[in-house]
């Protein structure tokens, strides 16, 4: 298999159905993409009902394209991370992975239009976040949930509001931003550094006023982060978790337990947002963000030092501060479903406190005029507890 059949196969992938956020190449399956969040097998000729392990490896020997460090990561690790350009149609992030002896390979098609903070209707809070002067900002949520989409439109506004320095550690290059009013460098893992945290350190001596990190996944990229975020850098990153809470604890959890007194000063002193995201199935197709955002204040800060109490959960204080950008999963849940984006069992499924969002959806079909209950043809017994004569 030579690359021009490569970029064929990709290419007939990619244009088989709208909204392809994925192509999934598995031994035993057909080639397959993922489009609105399904799975599904596409039609090639010549057709291919099962790849076998040879097509597989042979992909995947492509894609690695006699890269030296690729080949020892993928034999050594079992896995290996890259981009693969696809001239004329779309770039991806490709992940290479042994299974049962075989080769699976994922690519996830990048967007190259520079998103902006307008375009795709972004809550207030993101343009608050683009001000910013030092701090860590977290973005969170599950693989494909978007996050690298929203950090790349703050990104933008920064770019076009402000002349910085920003300096970007990512695996691999996702969105390639142009000079405009600030100045990028943007460095990729495996080519440009060998780890986030060895990447980090050395960020501290580029003079950047800004640091993307791709990924918070160990200890030591925190501790650096941490250290870059309190000597007035602003920092922005990523973390696999569900919500606020779990992310300050999941921080949390990475130090020892004699640490954690420390550690919860740092914090409070330096997180300035947490969002989280996850992706919904829309109305008519397609998928829309819901987001948890949460900011800073004197509560917040008081809970990150002290730990969450009966009363004072982060939960209940991101709800009490919705005047000031804050929003939980299950508020912003509740406007899409106003909004007709997304119906009432996908409002459910993705609820983070069920009885709350059931509650309010009984409030919006109620004011709509809809019935809240499936029950009919109730009627008083005016009979009950009289004897029969």
């Amino acid at each position: 298999m030579k690359k021009q059949e490569v970029d064929y196969l990709l290419a007939r992938m990619l244009d088989a159905y709208d909204n392809v956020s994925d192509l999934n190449i598995t031994v035993g399956k057909p080639f397959q993409v993922e489009s609105s969040g399904v799975l599904t097998g596409v039609e090639i000729d010549p057709p291919f009902d099962a790849l076998t392990p040879f097509q597989g490896e042979i992909f995947a020997l492509n894609l690695v394209n006699q890269n030296r460090r690729l080949t020892e990561t993928l034999v050594n690790e079992g896995s290996c991370d890259s981009s693969y350009d696809l001239p004329g149609k779309a770039r991806f992030r490709v992940n290479i992975f042994s299974q049962r002896s075989n080769y699976s390979i994922i690519l996830r098609k990048l967007e190259t239009k520079i998103p902006t903070l307008q375009d795709m209707e972004l809550p207030e809070a993101f343009y608050k976040m683009a001000l910013e002067k030092n701090g860590i900002i977290l973005v969170t949520g599950a693989t494909g949930s978007g996050k690298s989409t929203s950090l790349a439109a703050v990104l933008n506004e920064i770019n076009e509001t402000k002349s910085v320095h920003v300096v970007t550690l990512e695996d691999p290059v996702e969105f390639e931003h142009p000079h405009k009013k600030a100045t990028f460098n943007q460095r990729e893992m495996g080519n440009d550094f060998d780890a986030f945290a060895s990447g980090l350190r050395a960020a501290l001596r580029q003079a950047p006023k800004v640091i993307l990190v791709g990924e918070m996944r160990d200890r030591e990229t925190v501790e650096i982060g941490l250290s870059a975020a309190e000597t007035g850098h602003l920092v922005v990153t990523t973390l696999h978790t569900v919500d606020a809470g779990q992310t300050i604890n999941r921080i949390l959890g990475m130090f020892a337990i004699d640490e954690e007194n420390q550690l919860r000063i740092r914090l409070a002193d330096t997180v300035r947002w947490i969002v989280c995201q996850r992706l919904l199935p829309k109305l008519g197709g397609g998928r829309v963000a819901a987001f948890e955002i949460m900011g800073t204040n004197m509560r917040i800060r008081d809970t990150i030092l002290r730990g969450e109490s009966e009363g004072k959960t982060y939960y209940e204080i991101i709800q009490a501060g919705t005047p000031f950008g804050m929003t939980t999963f299950d508020d912003y849940i509740l406007e899409l479903y106003k909004k007709d984006l997304i119906d009432e069992e996908t409002a459910m499924a993705y609820a983070s406190r069920k009885a709350i969002v059931g509650r309010g959806l009984d409030t919006v079909k109620a004011a709509r005029g809809e019935a809240t209950t499936d029950i009919e043809d109730l009627s008083m017994d005016t009979g009950y507890g009289r004897k029969l004569r």
